[in-house]
């Protein structure tokens, strides 16, 4: 008897290992083909100028993203801009079942719209 739950005890750490295996290899390729989706869209994202990369640093995201966290263009509308983040925080509102973490990105990359938007109206 006792040999028979051993048996079963291996055989259940292998399937585990195995599937644990395939998960990491799938995981890994993913995360390699997000790298290089990232690599060839960087050169068509929105052009951002050079003197925003301090402010890059200070609110820790940088603008190219922002736009692509809030879905809108390079060309700062801010109807636009205020539209998106308004559907895209109430969508990710947690008593909607939403994620906080996703909700604090999109108030981030607002943020950091919103610098860059002061940033030119000043110059």
């Amino acid at each position: 008897m006792a040999r028979y739950l051993a048996k079963i005890a291996v055989m259940g750490a292998q399937v585990v290992g195995r599937a644990f295996a395939r998960a990491l290899r799938q995981e890994m390729s993913a995360a390699q083909a997000a790298a290089q989706n990232r690599q060839t869209n960087e050169s068509s994202g929105p052009k951002v100028n050079v003197n925003s990369s301090d402010l890059d640093l200070k609110l820790g995201i940088s603008l190219e993203e922002a736009y692509r966290i809030l879905n809108v263009n390079s060309k700062l509308d801010p109807e636009e801009i205020q539209r998106q983040y308004d559907h895209l925080f109430s969508v990710n509102e947690k008593s909607k079942g939403g994620s906080f973490y996703l909700q604090s990105k999109v108030y981030r990359a607002k943020e950091r719209i919103d610098e860059e938007i002061k940033r030119n109206t000043k110059t």
